[in-house]
């Protein structure tokens, strides 16, 4: 169990947790089941403790974890520790953001603890561990000059090797490092030296915990002195924390409480220190952009593009067209020295820049790889290229030298392959670009502008002021008029109107909005003027947290990813291999005269056919397609999948979604509406319905419960349809809240038991006849019944109906045609149960009822046994247990604080349709992705044979060495755009109709 202190506190600045997501946490944490794995062996038995080191001594060490929300990231947290050796025990406050350990540290140690909490998907950072406090934290890092899988794989190698990195991961696509490191052993700075001294190009985007950090770009500093005035200055705002100068003063970083200040307020009280107007300060936070900028690559491209143009067309020329031309070709066979002719000498002259100064940037790519230990496309490309102009260069020199030689070269296919390589690229490069468009997208529907309002006490309006969006702060009003985009996430303080969030949601409908109703930064406005207090801002805003989410999810791998990875390895030592022996065939068969010398062109001898056919088997191969056909799938799909309200994290739950067989369905606020009422009232004693209601109330007002809610608003609602006015309820004491059963607490010193059946057997009442009757026909007609005792005596049962969701037949219906299995576990009674089950068409064997929290994930174990895979439907709170031990956990109803769900796939609009969209696009995503590596594959697996000469002895068909370039750049120009294709998913027809008919 998952133990947490009673005087627990929230902490006011944190804003992870949403006020009712926090409220519901604290009441199910006595939900939690115990660990649902295996009981591991408290010590590792292979493991053998040195002489200087205690095996029985225990430490406590305290980790601060970042991201735990609800009751299914404590129990990821625990479970990831517990599994360890020497772990004696773990505890998880969830509230405050911990995680105690008691350890043995002949056997574990903390740093391997804190890696077990990261890889279980949260940051985790220690604390203290016996007074001493440790730095680990983690960086992100943009790259550029990655062209490949290896490069990838090569600077992910040395990033690991470094002494303090816990941690690293390196995502070719979106060209970004993440390094878990230990900040008291090395720097990011060292860190990003790691990574130039490999060849890359490294800018750091952001170091530790960032959240509540903006930097300020400042003028006027002319000194020592003030740069100190305006540290100092800084430094006495309240809430600010820490304040950080850069070496020329020109830079400020401000670490800050949000609850207490912003930056609006740093800005104006540098604008505020010393003379008017000497010091101004402007909002410098650096951003990713919402992924790699491919602008400067893209514009790269382009020149190199153009001078190998200048140059290789001439080459052309002068090697297919000129020589062919009377007049043009004597000129060309003019010699200059020997034998050495005029149009040799231009062709040698023309290709040199080609190879050495625009194909400068493959030699530096090779070298980078080779040094690295691994080989990319670079080295195919310098090793094809290189053969071909050092041949030429051999001729003609040779040609030069002698009387009788007359050269036959090839400078024209170095020359050509370059340029065709480098639009292929510039291709590649424009089309990988369109890959991140999702997140750039999002990023954008942010406004940049707001109108700031300042209001007195009587809520009057003193005066409007237009600022930037990033200087929304905490608490500010922010008004905004119809047509304009929401600036930043808050609740509506006046006025009402409709609200478009599909930008966000995906729903389609506008949401009416009034005052206290939540609305979420960069929805736009329709109609009415809204006046919105600020309660999240700047990276807490929901759109920041899905963004954040995309950019993870994208720098996931997908476990399919790994065979890619595999071949790549092994893909370019194997084409080069491959390419040797095939001039040797060639060449020696020639020799030999195992073929006709008429196959021979007249231009060419045994040697220079050999060398055109290897040099082919070179270039023709590309290792890029492989290492392109997972990531830009998972990159767009991703990005698709967040614009229509469902959050993937990361390849793995993508991959996992596609293999569901089995769908587990939890019946409350999943297949039912989630807000249950109370439709019928029965009584067994004498006494005032309100009396009986203002009891229950009283039992039940520290209850989470949808059922206690319920039986709460109907309290209230029965005062007021009579006029009266609510009295405050009657003091509980002694308050028990049992599991899946109800609640035990004494008001007016009399014992009141509100709850199901087995409450009423546990205490052992005895429930008449009569009231057995009333609570089977209430469970027949798919309602809750709930007892009430007093003092060991049934008084009353209050029939509760949660209706059920008006699309959740359909989605059943639909499921089942796609050949996955539907199922329903829930706490509620068998009847009312089988009674939902009959209506949506779920079978009797698949319906799981009374079942508490660690059942249902016991449930899903047990179907996982039978090696199906399954997922889970839940909000994501009392069904924790089961999200976390499903092989793909679905929440519903993740609201703003969506990016830090302990879900695997987050659908925002809490529709059940959403579902369907989630499994389609998987499905959809792994088709494309397979399609890929069949095009990848295939076309290395016939494109070698082809260029190595196979077709040759039959059709006389070879494959020149530049036509093999060109095909091998338009290789992988194909696969991403095959991904890209992936923009033009649409949810399948049956979930626009079924939206289109239940909302009708």
């Amino acid at each position: 169990m998952v133990a947490v202190a009673v005087d627990m506190e929230i902490p006011r600045n944190d804003n992870r947790l949403s006020l009712p997501g926090v409220v519901a946490v604290a009441e199910n944490l006595a939900l939690l089941p115990s660990p649902r794995y295996p009981s591991m062996p408290r010590f590792a038995a292979t493991r053998q403790s040195h002489s200087d080191i205690d095996a029985t001594e225990i430490r406590s060490a305290t980790f601060k974890v970042e991201g735990m929300v609800c009751a299914a990231c404590a129990g990821s947290v625990e479970k990831a520790v517990k599994r360890l050796p020497g772990i004696q025990d773990a505890t998880v406050a969830l509230l405050r953001n911990r995680v105690q350990v008691l350890y043995r540290p002949a056997f574990v140690e903390d740093t391997t603890i804190c890696e077990a909490i990261e890889d279980a998907g949260f940051d985790a950072s220690i604390i203290a561990e016996e007074g001493d406090s440790s730095g680990i934290i983690i960086g992100r890092f943009q790259i550029e000059g990655m062209t490949s899988t290896s490069c990838s794989d090569s600077i992910e190698a040395a990033l690991n090797q470094v002494p303090g990195v816990k941690r690293a991961s390196v995502a070719l696509i979106t060209e970004e490092s993440e390094v878990e490191y230990d900040s008291r052993l090395i720097t990011h700075l060292q860190l990003m030296s790691v990574i130039t001294n490999l060849g890359f190009k490294v800018e750091l985007i952001s170091a530790g915990e960032e959240r509540n950090k903006v930097w300020l770009e400042l003028q006027g500093l002319n000194s020592q002195s003030s740069t100190q005035l305006i540290k100092t200055s800084l430094e006495a705002l309240p809430g600010v924390t820490t304040v950080g100068m850069d070496t020329d003063g020109s830079m400020v970083e401000v670490a800050y409480d949000p609850n207490k200040t912003g930056p609006r307020y740093f800005i104006e009280a540098i604008a505020q220190t010393g003379p008017p107007g000497l010091y101004t300060a402007k909002l410098s936070a650096p951003e990713n952009g919402g992924g790699p900028d491919h602008s400067n690559e893209i514009k790269r491209y382009k020149k190199y593009f153009f001078w190998s143009c200048v140059f290789t067309v001439p080459v052309i020329l002068l090697s297919m067209i000129f020589m062919y031309i009377p007049g043009t070709k004597q000129g060309l066979d003019k010699s200059v020295v020997n034998r050495l002719t005029v149009g040799a000498l231009l062709r040698w002259i023309l290709s040199t820049p080609v190879q050495f100064v625009i194909g400068r940037q493959f030699y530096v790519g090779a070298y980078r790889s080779l040094r690295n230990g691994s080989a990319n496309m670079d080295v195919l490309i310098v090793f094809g290229t290189n053969a071909a102009y050092f041949y030429s260069l051999y001729t003609v020199l040779r040609s030069a030298t002698s009387a009788t030689f007359k050269s036959s070269d090839f400078f024209e296919t170095s020359a050509m392959l370059i340029s065709f390589i480098l639009l292929g690229k510039l291709l590649e490069v424009v089309a990988k670009g369109k890959t991140s468009e999702a997140i750039s997208e999002l990023m954008n529907l942010a406004p940049v502008t707001a109108t700031l309002l300042t209001i007195d006490e009587q809520n009057n309006v003193l005066q409007e002021q237009e600022i930037s969006s990033q200087l929304i702060q905490r608490k500010d009003i922010i008004k905004v008029v119809p047509g304009s985009k929401i600036p930043t996430d808050g609740v509506v303080k006046w006025g009402q109107s409709f609200v478009n969030e599909s930008m966000i949601t995906g729903e389609a409908r506008p949401v009416p909005k009034k005052i206290g109703d939540k609305v979420i930064g960069g929805t736009m406005n329709e109609n009415g003027v809204l006046h919105v207090s600020a309660t999240h801002v700047g990276a807490e805003t929901a759109l920041s947290q899905i963004v954040r989410l995309v950019e993870a999810a994208q720098m996931a791998k997908a476990p399919v990813q790994k065979f890619a990875d595999l071949i790549s390895k092994y893909f370019v030592p194997s084409v080069v291999v491959v390419s040797v022996l095939t001039w040797l065939g060639w060449y020696v068969g020639g020799k030999a005269g195992s073929y006709p010398k008429s196959w021979i062109p007249s231009s060419m001898d045994e040697f220079e056919l050999a060398l055109q056919f290897g040099i082919s088997v070179l270039v023709v191969a590309c290792p890029c397609a492989l290492g392109l056909a997972t990531p830009t799938a998972v990159m767009v799909a991703t990005g698709k999948g967040a614009s229509q309200g469902v959050l993937i994290k990361g390849g793995q739950a993508l991959e996992g979604a596609h293999k569901v067989k089995t769908i587990v369905f939890d019946k409350t606020g999943t297949l039912t509406i989630g807000k249950p009422i109370v439709v019928n009232t029965k009584l067994y004693k004498n006494m005032a319905l309100q009396v009986f209601y203002e009891t229950i109330a009283a039992a039940e007002v520290n209850s989470e419960h949808p059922l206690a809610k319920a039986v709460m608003e109907y309290k209230t609602k029965l005062c007021s349809s009579h006029g009266q006015r609510e009295d405050p309820l009657a003091e509980a004491k002694e308050f028990l809240n049992i599991p899946g059963q109800g609640v035990r607490s004494i008001v007016d010193g009399k014992e009141v038991l509100v709850g199901n059946q087995k409450l009423m057997v546990e205490y052992s009442i005895e429930i008449p006849e009569e009231v057995a009757e009333d609570l089977h026909e209430t469970q027949m007609l798919a309602r809750t019944g709930v007892l009430v005792a007093i003092n060991r005596e049934i008084v009353g049962e209050v029939a509760i109906s949660d209706p059920v969701k008006p699309e959740a037949a359909a989605v059943i219906e639909c499921l089942k045609s796609m050949g996955i299995r539907s199922m329903m576990v829930t706490g509620d009674n068998w009847d009312t149960a089988m009674t939902i089950a009959r209506e949506l068409g779920i079978e009797k064997t698949s319906v799981y009822a009374e079942s508490l929290p660690k059942d249902k994930a016991n449930i899903i174990k047990e179907i996982q046994t039978t090696g199906i895979t399954v997922a889970m439907v839940g909000d994501g709170i009392n069904d924790s247990p089961a999200l976390v031990a499903a092989d793909v956990g679905m929440a519903i109803g993740a609201g703003t604080d969506i990016a830090i769900e302990a879900a695997d796939i987050v659908l925002m609009k809490s529709n059940l349709e959403d579902v369907i969209t989630a499994i389609d696009l998987s499905r959809k995503t792994f088709h494309r992705i397979r399609l890929n590596y069949v095009w990848a594959l295939g076309y290395n697996v016939l494109g070698i044979p082809i260029a190595a000469g196979v077709l040759f002895p039959s059709t006389q068909f070879r494959l020149p060495p530049w036509v093999a370039g060109a095909a091998m750049a338009a290789s992988s120009v194909s696969v991403v755009c095959s991904s890209l294709l992936l923009k033009n998913y649409k949810r399948p027809n049956v979930v626009n109709n079924l939206q289109a008919q239940w909302k009708l």
